[in-house]
């Protein structure tokens, strides 16, 4: 295919393609405006794909009257695929199957379809290389987009080339991008010669300055550019070329008019559709075929499809209104058999207040919930409100429109949608379920403690709603009374007003253990009481199952007050209850894991996170992964398991993103930030530590605060610059971080930082000993040894406590916290020249050190042996291996060697089977094996 001027942009495309034939997988979004030749340059793929490259080929088109209809086009694109969905791991295929409207809809994450798109993708490359083509992808509806998005991310190593075509206005999320300008002179020169040589010098210097390099403008306004004089001022580009389209149009007879306005009415180019409806309005079957002759429109396989966008919306504006409504009505009588599509065809239609396109509206709502499809379920019950005469039928759509518009991720069209329902309702239980939202809303936008403020209104709403209800029941029950003397009666209103009362207090209070958590990221004791006070008030009963919620949020607000003597043993029992409940829900789990955290049990925070993450991973919950990700990664983080946790936080920031959960990836920013300041990769734990911050400062939540500052002072006290480690810790421990739990475990570091600078040390000694005490652990009662040894100016006494230090460590299961006594020990014993002895526990420290990854303290112990006297090097561990490997190559030799399929490693992981092939291809010589079943030899903890 020649194009004119475009070689560089071909060039890129085969690129693509080769790359494609040799296995690699690529992604593209060529991006311009209207007419640039963005569909010229898909065109072109496809053709070289099929005749150069042997690339197999699937495509799909945004359709922009379908952009309300969830995966209309995710199921053009896979619809040559559709009989190999069954060989899709088990939550993907029945994802995909309720998208597609092949199966009920179960579950209630839309991302598990993304994942399902790409395993679908990949299944299809593996009999070819595959190139998918997306054009006009500024109008994919929201659900296909998303899926296509996710996909497209995690695309690797399974020869899969993906293009979109889009104008601004499509978000790909940070995928490369290639963005189309205007041929150059010779090449617009050029083109213009070949569509149009008769014009005179004049006209054609004037079209090549209007066009401006756009090829459809150099081809279209040759047809229209007398009707403006030289000295004229010519409209905007799309509308010259609309104009031009108009004009071909009006050339056409009646009937084909007809036949090209109910075809850009049906945008699904559904042929037997089409011609049904354009002959309900009395056009004939030959119709449509003077305006395929005219050039306006192609017919094949079955399928309508105009030349240009442009040309669709010419054929909608040269038509009357009038004219427009019975298109829609046609097409409304036509599609019986496809209520979605009929039911907006009946939305266009309306000239007014219609309560049967409403009620059609609601309907394929919730057909598209059922498909996860949040974002047309919010435009359908948006345009049914717009329908809607009834006020309070009118504002409960609109409150349903408004949570699917935030479920879907549409921040400001949810809070549009707020505003509208904030000003028509007066219903408590309405009210609440937007205040709530406001919440969310107010949450996602860095507004947390508004979010809580708006909890606890909710609540409110709620209760005195409740008692509303009441009220009313009472009423009822004394005219039942009156009218039938019968106790049945009086026995059935009771228990109708029992459901009523624990339903709203089971509502409520899930309002208000959200509220407390808002307050508890904030570090606020005073939203935090209130929160736990209204709680108790609501005296929420066991069969509710709000317990463990209300024991988290009364441990919590009782932590912040008086300390954690008091609040710990609660705070135990919920991690107890939460390690034996593994068929409780994820929210419940994860704050169990959470409480874990605040206990020190990072043992039960780890079986809790992996079992939850385990259970959404089955499920296909992709949406609470992140959460579950954030609290097992900090659990490995304390048990010194750091290369488990940087593999954790690193997939769970990638799920962060796809998911749009700020809040939770400033977090595992923060957690990564620490690892690599253990490393000594202080370039990028700065960068992650400078997001973190910026995070704090656009949201108030202190947690990703707390894991920067931390993170930046333990690179200063692993470099020796013990001034600066202190300066940063004195003053995060003076600002919101002083109320999360990271205050209580960076403790000891500010004593070692202190005692290494001869400064007193009470302040964070007595902070942690506090801790310690209430906790009963082993390892902290070891690390406050450590501290005290560090600030015991008689050796004896310092030898004594280090001694029995090193003891409690011994079974602790924290070999971070013992490698920095051993270090510290050794430190202290070369001083007091007992060298000896000294390298013993230099050496264990070096040697754990190196294990964990903990380069920086490697070297630093490293130099203390060296200065103690050791010549020997230090034998090479056989861990010392996975040092080699990235994150997740670690996660698939892990489960590799459990003697899982690439197809059930990359259902785990969200990745291909060929990404997961491709990973052990990298990871074997590294691990210096040449099959899976050596894996299962090495020792891959870490």
């Amino acid at each position: 295919m020649a194009l004119q001027g475009r070689a560089a942009e071909q060039g890129v495309l085969d690129t693509l393609l080769d790359e494609a034939a040799t296995g690699r997988s690529g992604v593209l979004v060529i991006r311009g405006e209207p007419g640039i030749g963005k569909t010229a340059l898909l065109a072109y793929a496809e053709e070289q794909a099929r005749s150069t490259h042997q690339v197999a080929v699937v495509r799909t088109t945004g359709i922009e009257t379908e952009a309300e209809i969830p995966f209309a086009s995710l199921h053009l694109l896979l619809h040559p695929a559709l009989d190999r969905i069954d060989a899709l791991p088990g939550p993907q295929a029945a994802a995909l199957k309720a998208a597609f409207g092949m199966a009920p809809g179960g579950g209630d994450d839309q991302l598990t379809v993304g994942v399902a798109v790409l395993s679908l993708l990949s299944e299809l490359a593996a009999d070819a290389p595959l190139l998918c083509l997306v054009d006009d992808a500024h109008w994919l509806d929201h659900a296909s987009a998303r899926a296509l998005l996710f996909a497209a991310r995690r695309l690797h190593a399974e020869g899969i080339a993906l293009v979109f075509g889009a104008r601004d206005g499509f978000e790909p999320g940070g995928l490369p991008e290639l963005r189309l300008a205007g041929l150059d002179p010779a090449s617009s020169e050029q083109l213009l010669a070949e569509q149009s040589p008769g014009l005179g010098l004049p006209l054609r210097r004037r079209i090549l300055a209007e066009s401006a390099g756009n090829p459809l403008a150099l081809r279209e306004l040759p047809r229209t550019a007398g009707e403006y004089g030289l000295g004229a001022l010519p409209p905007a580009l799309p509308h010259r070329i609309q104009e031009a389209y108009r004009a071909r149009i009006a050339a056409l007879p009646a009937g084909a008019r007809t036949a090209l306005l109910i075809a850009a009415a049906e945008e699904g180019g559904d042929l037997d559709v089409i011609l049904r409806a354009a002959a309900e309005l009395g056009a004939d079957a030959g119709a449509l075929g003077a305006a395929e002759r005219a050039g306006l429109l192609r017919v094949a396989a079955g399928r309508v499809s105009f030349v240009h966008p442009l040309m669709r919306g010419a054929a909608f504006n040269d038509a009357s209104y009038e004219s427009c409504l019975k298109a829609h009505r046609a097409l409304a009588e036509v599609l019986r058999d496809q209520p979605d599509r009929r039911a907006w065809h009946l939305a266009a239609a309306a000239t007014g207040a219609d309560e049967e396109a409403a009620v059609a509206l609601e309907q394929a709502a919730g057909r598209a919930q059922e498909r996860h499809g949040y974002a047309g379920t919010a435009a359908a019950l948006e345009r049914a409100a717009e329908l809607t005469r009834d006020p309070v039928v009118r504002s409960r759509r609109l409150a349903a429109a408004a949570e699917a518009a935030a479920h879907a991720g549409l921040a400001p069209r949810a809070k549009a949608l707020i505003e509208a329902v904030d000003r028509t309702t007066t219903e408590p239980r309405t009210r609440a379920r937007i205040k709530a939202l406001r919440a969310r809303t107010a949450f996602d936008d860095g507004a947390p403690g508004m979010a809580h403020e708006l909890l606890v209104a909710a609540a409110d709403e709620l209760i005195g709603a409740t008692v509303t209800a009441e009220d009313e029941l009472t009423g009822a029950k004394v005219t039942a009374a009156d009218e039938f003397t019968g106790a049945e009666v009086t026995a059935a209103d009771e228990l109708t007003g029992a459901k009523v009362t624990a339903e709203v207090r089971v509502e409520a209070g899930l309002l208000l253990v959200d509220a407390a958590r808002n307050a508890w990221q904030l570090s606020d004791p005073l939203r935090l009481r209130e929160a736990a006070d209204r709680l108790d008030a609501l005296r929420p009963r066991p069969e509710d199952g709000l317990d463990p919620a209300v024991a988290a949020v009364t441990g919590a607000a009782v932590y912040l007050e008086r300390g954690p003597a008091q609040a710990l043993p609660t705070m135990r029992r919920l991690v107890a209850d939460g390690r034996r409940n593994r068929a409780g829900s994820p929210a419940l789990r994860i704050n169990a894991a959470f409480v874990a955290g605040l206990v020190g049990d990072f043992d039960a925070g780890r079986e809790i996170s992996a079992a939850v993450a385990a259970d959404c991973r089955t499920r296909g919950d992709v949406g609470w992964l992140p959460l579950a990700h954030l609290t097992l990664a900090a659990s490995e983080l304390y048990l010194g398991r750091f290369r488990d946790a940087e593999a954790t936080a690193s997939e769970g920031l990638q799920l962060a993103a796809d998911t749009g959960q700020p809040n939770r990836a400033g977090y595992l920013e923060g957690i990564l930030a620490w690892i690599l300041a253990v490393r000594g990769d202080r370039e990028r734990s700065v960068q992650l530590a400078a997001r973190c911050h910026d995070h704090f400062d656009a949201t108030g939540i202190a947690n990703s605060l707390a894991w920067a500052q931390w993170a930046l002072a333990l690179g200063d006290l692993g470099h020796g610059r013990f001034a600066q480690a202190l300066e940063r810790l004195d003053a995060a421990q003076d600002g919101p971080v002083r109320r999360q739990i990271q205050s209580v475990y960076f403790a000891p570091d500010r004593v070692e930082a202190s005692a290494r600078l001869g400064l007193p040390a009470r302040e964070p000694l007595e902070q942690f000993a506090q801790w310690a005490d209430a906790s009963g652990l082993t390892w902290a009662d070891a690390v406050l040894h450590r501290c005290r040894a560090l600030l015991e100016p008689d050796w004896a006494t310092a030898h004594d406590l280090f001694s029995s230090a090193v003891r409690l460590h011994a079974d602790s299961g924290r070999p971070w916290e013992a490698a920095r006594t051993r270090l510290l020990f050794g430190e202290r014993l070369r001083r007091e020249r007992h060298k000896t002895e000294a390298r013993l526990h230099l050496r264990a420290a070096t040697e754990t050190f190196e294990r964990l990854g903990a380069t920086l303290w490697a070297d630093r112990a490293r130099a203390e042996l060296r200065a103690a006297g050791a010549t020997a090097p230090l034998e090479t561990r056989p861990d010392d291996i996975l040092a080699n490997l990235s994150p997740q190559e670690l996660q698939v030799v892990r489960l590799a060697a459990t003697g899982m399929t690439n197809r059930e490693i990359g259902a785990q992981l969200f990745l291909s089977p060929k990404t997961i092939s491709y990973h052990l291809y990298r990871a074997f010589p590294k691990l210096n094996v040449s099959s899976r079943s050596q894996l299962a030899g090495l020792d891959l903890t870490g």
